[in-house]
């Protein structure tokens, strides 16, 4: 596979942070050979030979299991894995970032959410049974293992893959039903996959303190003084982002995700960072300072036995996150741990005030890159001109290289024309992309990696004429994205409680949509960062929206095999005045930072308030007046953008 470094295009980017592209794959043999492999968003690939070399170690006296489960997570329990964990696609041919495979003896049955039924249905092959989660009669993954499995057996599972306490809660489900959760030192899909990927060696990066705000020192400082409150002996950093963040370093072994391969322990003693050395330069080493000790990466799992010990001779505790997965736990003795939110988590997610600003600022030219893009494409296609779906993101990334501070794409951008926009995380793929159709709903849903920030940003568009149910459907979206936008709250108020706002307007025409309403999103960092967000999961009524916060504005509506509409901006969270303040509490509100119009001919205006129809108007106004200026003043970009923003 051709990597691509990324200052080949923008040499302000440090040469040792390397970046995927998928455009820098195309021609490659490596890149013919994974497609082969591997199933697109429409075609499936055969899983036969793959579930039948499984069942034979199944069977195998060595681990007599009668069935495995196949997470999509990696070891640190990331939404995005690099490829060589991409082990539930590979067994599966489902390709999806959300979803969990089971495979028994005689039957394989992959579980998924809303947002990929459609997906799913689409690559999984005749092996496989699609489990609908949340329709109704539709068993969890934890009700099926129970309801299909003989009693008496045993089921394994990689524990390297599975928090904790959900191994916990897994196997006193089993244990009732007389079933064994039994986990496997190899992961048994490794075993079989004869073409796995490399682990990504990729050197790591230094991001300045102009961009962090805060040095690593501050941050380590914080931390401790949290263990310390607490008497825990230390913490286990587990999750890929929060090692990144906390040492104001970045990586390029996830694609699209600026983060690299690592554990890190600290102490009130001392901090070990668990890295491969050859990701470190010297200069990076001098960055992390004398008190950091290097160790090989997967040497944690012995150290932390070692450390086991240390904590019962002070008579104290390791905190690991309630997201650290069960191996590291384990390895240290359950009797030697307590599992919490990360602290690190809810410190990363309240940006300080340097994160904001150049949130705000990578934000606007952004904008003046997606603004670029779309006046292009209008012109391309009134000039007759076939372009698809990849011809469309991949003209946009390059409208958004042209910007400063820019390293990369944020996630696989979504270039949708009509009915593909029904699939909500749609991702077009050369042999299967449609061409861009005038006469239908665009969809694109992109983001790019700045030095200063990370974007996230869903416009839906029409070239020529809507029809009036694309109208009316696209403006219940939109007063659903304006109640949140608008929205005043108290402090201490979650996101679940807000979601209802996005979700009223749809409701009324018995409409609404299969996915969360809205997602932190980090400082140069992962795109979907927790531990808030805006949605109907109960997860998201754990931890309060607080100042500083940022999370998307994203509620849609999708019309299977017809179109999908989505409205998406980012938010920050901040404090606001009331003309009162009942029970003392204080209140919050939003500040969008993405400045896209919402292109007006889409509107139904006669389903709009005065106050709605007004929030239009104000908003693409300022859409003009903040990146009107980052743009040349006779381009295409200016003169559609003046035109989207005219009041209507």
């Amino acid at each position: 596979m051709r990597i691509l470094k990324v200052q080949t295009f923008f040499p302000f980017v440090n040469s040792s942070l390397l970046y995927l592209h998928r455009r820098s794959l195309k021609g490659s043999a490596t890149f013919a050979k994974r497609m082969s492999e591997n199933s697109t968003h429409s075609q499936t690939v055969s899983t036969t030979e793959r579930l039948a070399k499984l069942r034979a170690l199944l069977k195998n006296e060595k681990y007599n299991l009668a069935a495995y489960i196949i997470p999509s997570e990696d070891a640190h329990q990331s939404e995005y894995t690099a490829e060589c964990d991409a082990r539930r696609a590979y067994i599966s041919g489902f390709t999806g970032s959300a979803g969990l495979a089971v495979v028994s003896t005689d039957s394989a049955a992959l579980f998924t959410d809303g947002r990929y039924f459609l997906q799913a249905s689409k690559q999984l092959d005749h092996n496989w049974t699609l489990m609908k989660e949340g329709l109704p009669d539709v068993p969890t993954w934890q009700e099926y293992l129970v309801q299909n499995i003989p009693k008496g057996s045993r089921i394994g599972i990689d524990p390297t893959l599975i928090t904790a306490s959900n191994a916990r809660k897994l196997s006193e489900s089993l244990e009732k039903a007389d079933l064994s959760l039994i986990p496997t030192e190899e992961n048994l899909v490794d075993l079989v996959w004869d073409t796995r990927p490399l682990r990504p060696l990729n050197k790591v990066i230094i991001l300045e303190e102009r961009y962090t705000g805060k040095s690593h020192n501050e941050k380590i400082a914080n931390l401790r003084e949290e263990l310390s409150k607490e008497n825990f002996y230390g913490f286990v950093v587990s999750a890929l982002d929060e090692v990144a963040w906390l040492f104001n370093l970045r990586g390029s072994d996830v694609l699209f995700n600026p983060v690299f391969f690592a554990y890190a322990l600290v102490t009130k003693h001392d901090i070990v960072f668990y890295i491969e050395d050859i990701k470190l330069s010297q200069e990076v080493k001098d960055h992390l300072g004398s008190e950091l000790n290097f160790r090989p990466y997967g040497i944690i799992f012995d150290d932390l036995r070692e450390v086991s010990q240390a904590c019962k001779n002070e008579n104290q505790k390791l905190l690991m996150s309630t997201r650290a997965n069960f191996a590291l736990v384990k390895a240290i003795g359950e009797d030697n741990v307590e599992e919490a939110r990360s602290p690190l988590a809810d410190a990363k997610a309240v940006k300080n005030e340097v994160e904001l600003e150049g949130m705000r600022q990578c934000h606007l030219r952004d904008a003046a890159a997606l603004i670029n893009y779309f006046a292009w494409l209008e012109q391309q296609l009134a000039e007759g001109k076939k372009l698809t779906e990849i011809d469309g993101s991949d003209r946009l990334e390059k409208f958004r290289a042209e910007q400063a501070d820019f390293v990369g794409l944020s996630f696989d951008t979504i270039s949708a024309s009509g009915p593909n926009g029904s699939i909500i995380h749609y991702k077009p793929e050369p042999e299967t992309c449609a061409v861009i159709d005038p006469n239908a709903l665009y969809l694109c849903d992109s983001g790019g990696q700045y030095k200063d920030g990370t974007t996230d940003v869903t416009r839906t568009v029409h070239f020529c004429t809507p029809t009036e149910q694309e109208k009316r459907a696209f403006t219940r979206v939109l007063q659903g994205h304006i109640a949140i936008d608008r929205s005043i709250f108290p402090k201490n108020t979650t996101g679940y409680v807000l979601d209802v706002l996005a979700r009223a307007s749809l409701w009324r025409d018995g409409l609404d949509y299969r996915h969360g309403t809205g997602h932190g999103v980090g400082s140069f960092l992962n795109v979907h960062e927790g531990p808030h967000g805006i949605g109907t999961r109960i997860t998201f009524n754990e931890v309060p929206l607080q100042p500083g916060m940022t999370v998307t504005n994203e509620p849609g509506y999708y019309e299977d095999g017809k179109f999908g509409i989505r409205i998406e901006t980012v938010l920050l969270v901040r404090e606001v005045n009331t003309p009162n303040n009942f029970g003392e509490r204080g209140y919050l509100g939003f500040e969008h930072i993405t400045f896209a119009p919402i292109q007006t001919k889409l509107i139904d205006a006669s389903l709009l308030t005065a106050t709605e129809h007004k929030w239009v108007n104000d908003f693409n106004a300022e859409c003009l007046q903040k990146v009107g200026h980052l743009l040349k003043p006779d381009s295409p970009g200016f003169h559609w953008l003046k035109r989207e923003t005219e009041p209507f």
